[in-house]
């Protein structure tokens, strides 16, 4: 029989003043679980407003977002909705039964559902398997702070000897922008090496920096990626006596101006002497060697530069009646550069700066050479002072008042939880620190650290918010547990889909699965709502001695009022969600995780909402109607 049978009158056949009491008595009847349901949705995302650093700036808009739009709907839902039905809900209307599509998968459901209630241990034993698959597909799940967004164009980032000269270093430029310029993906290429007179960027003489903008993807070759155009670049660069490094510009910022390091992962060193830490940097370097997924290996050289010592020789100061100011002089004006005027062009100011060609002072010989003046004439530098060159650090960082040395490397081809882990494994066994020395895990590593750290301790919090207002919906603990059902089983498709998709798990999936804690929960709410309008009903109509077939009837009947509402739900949501799939706009990687989730979960939690929750429902009605004796549930004769 088909259970909307039984409400054939419409509201047109009532009077406006009692269409009016209806719609109030219906308001005021789900006003309260409504409510709870959008407060349970504005709580699920209190993970989300608790987030701090890039995770937070990247994911407090979208928190703010959904919290206003579900705000804003229940005001509606809750006002305007109800006044609009009295005005516009008039006439001869048709009963749901009436419309073909919804008889026609209630048609398909009621059977299912029977089938379901019938074997009702074999129905929750098949979802919990199901289930504990999921979770042991969560466990091979890679591991990512963030997936890397495509700016349009790539960072190259090589590094030299720290003793490689001014003029090589711009012969190796020129060399490295004809290179990149030749594939035919690339656009642009503008490439610097060292550094502006700023304390802000310090970044050596033999680090390059070349900016490598892409052409739109429509123009690349046919199977080319970027992942494959890095490695073909990749190729083609390796020169001997540079290290390349692969990154992106902006990602590049950040990670500079948050933990200083500017690959993805970083190992800092912590010590009080250099050649101790330069010691252990190229420990730890052989150890992450050959671990699948550390490219772009390179420890920071804390020695190997190379330094200009002159020293004066006073007994010759004496006999050419020189003094040392005027040695420092001639070095300055030669050598270093000096500002000697300034020009002035309107009210720009331009200083006039002097100092040898670089022909002139590119060798030790020719510095020797330079002449000073004398009382009587000119004679060689090397006449008053002694010339060498010495090695010592090429660059001193230090961190919280300790010398640092570091070793950086990315991460291509393999999750970053794994390579991370893997590479910590490898360094604990391989290096053994000196007592005083400490290492640090820096770069995204370090933000995913946090990231996991803030959601460990945040979700089980909102977890018992959640269950704590679902109690005082409710008022009893049996659909309480009902509705928290949804949760595992929402989660149990984004696993899935997330699995399938090949994608890792990340601060922004960790995102679509919270936001999908609050539509999975909202339609266990509501589904718990026409099962106990079912049960009054049940009461109303048959009294408190019933038996187990009718109990089961009423509870088919309210779970199939429920059916449209929630294929409704899962429809929109797939309608809005499915195209991010496959969309290739700026930030899709960013808003694929998020949606990856969702769409996997609303289609698992609709087979939870509408197969299990009936299920465990008539499980908690029969033991609680048998132990409490409210009513009677007899066994059919």
């Amino acid at each position: 029989m088909n259970v909307h049978s039984r409400h054939m009158h419409t509201s047109s056949d009532k009077k406006p003043e009692e269409r009016i009491s209806i719609i109030d008595r219906a308001a005021r009847q789900v006003g309260k679980p409504i409510f709870n349901s959008i407060l349970i949705i504005v709580v699920s995302f209190l993970p989300v407003f608790l987030l701090t650093g890039r995770e937070g700036r990247l994911f407090h808009p979208l928190a703010w977002t959904k919290t206003l739009v579900i705000v804003s709907s229940m005001l509606l839902a809750v006002t305007w909705v109800p006044v609009l039905m009295v005005y516009f809900m008039k006439g001869r209307m048709r009963p749901e039964s009436a419309n073909p599509v919804s008889s026609f998968f209630v048609r398909l459901y009621e059977p299912i559902l029977k089938k379901c209630l019938h074997w009702k241990k074999t129905t929750i034993a098949v979802n919990i398997v199901v289930l504990l698959i999921s979770l042991g597909l969560f466990t091979r799940l890679g591991q990512e702070f963030m997936p890397p967004l495509n700016e349009g164009s790539l960072l190259f980032m090589p590094v030299t000897l720290p003793d490689a000269s001014n003029a090589e270093i711009k012969r190796l430029l020129q060399i490295q922008d004809h290179i990149i310029a030749s594939v035919p993906e690339v656009k642009n290429v503008l490439g610097k090496a060292g550094r502006i007179s700023s304390a802000t960027d310090p970044a050596p003489l033999n680090m390059i920096e070349t900016i490598i903008e892409l052409k739109p993807r429509s123009q690349w070759r046919k199977g080319v990626t970027e992942d494959s155009l890095i490695r073909e670049l990749n190729q083609k660069l390796q020169i001997p006596g540079v290290t390349n490094g692969w990154t992106q510009p902006i990602i590049n910022r950040i990670n500079m101006l948050n933990t200083g390091i500017r690959t993805d992962v970083g190992v800092k060193i912590f010590g009080a002497r250099l050649d101790t830490l330069s010691m252990i940097e190229q420990r730890i370097a052989d150890a992450l060697q050959g671990i699948p997924g550390v490219v772009d290996l390179y420890p920071e050289p804390l020695s190997g530069g190379k330094f200009l010592d002159i020293s004066v020789k006073r007994d010759a100061l004496g006999r050419y009646g020189l003094s040392t100011e005027a040695i420092n002089r001639v070095i300055e004006y030669a050598i270093g550069g000096a500002s000697v005027s300034q020009m002035v062009l309107g009210r720009e100011r331009y200083s006039i700066n002097i100092r040898l060609a670089q022909d002139w002072r590119d060798r030790l010989d020719q510095i020797r050479q330079i002449p000073v003046q004398t009382a009587n004439g000119p004679v060689p530098l090397s006449a008053v002072a002694d010339i060498r060159l010495s090695e010592g650090p090429s660059m001193i960082n230090s961190e919280n008042a300790l010398l640092r040395g570091t070793v950086l490397f990315n991460v291509r081809g393999r999750d970053m939880g794994s390579t991370v882990q893997e590479a910590i494994r490898k360094v604990q066994q391989s290096v053994k620190l000196p007592p005083g020395y400490f290492l640090e895990w820096s770069g995204e590593w370090q933000d995913q650290l946090h990231a996991k750290q803030t959601l460990q301790i945040i979700i089980p919090l909102v977890l018992f918010l959640i269950f704590f207002i679902l109690f005082l919906t409710f008022d009893n603990w049996h659909d309480t547990i009902n509705v928290l059902l949804t949760v595992p089983f929402g989660l149990m498709g984004g696993i899935f889909m997330v699995y399938a998709w090949g994608a890792n798990l990340s601060v922004a999936v960790v995102v679509g699965f919270i936001a999908l804690f609050g539509i999975v929960i909202e339609t266990g709410v509501v589904m718990v709502i026409y099962l106990d309008e079912a049960m009054h009903k049940m009461i109303q109509e048959k009294g408190k001695t019933v038996d187990r077939a009718t109990l089961e009837h009423y509870v088919i009947e309210g779970a199939a009022r429920r059916l449209r509402p929630k294929l409704m739900t899962v429809l929109i949501v797939l309608m809005g969600l499915i195209p991010v799939l496959w969309s290739k706009g700026t930030g899709i990687e960013l808003m694929r995780p998020i949606a990856l989730p969702m769409i996997g979960g609303v289609i698992t939690s609709a087979e939870c909402v509408l197969l299990v929750m009936p299920v465990v429902y008539l499980l908690f009605k029969e033991r609680e109607l048998k132990r409490y004796g409210e009513i009677r549930v007899a066994h059919a004769p």
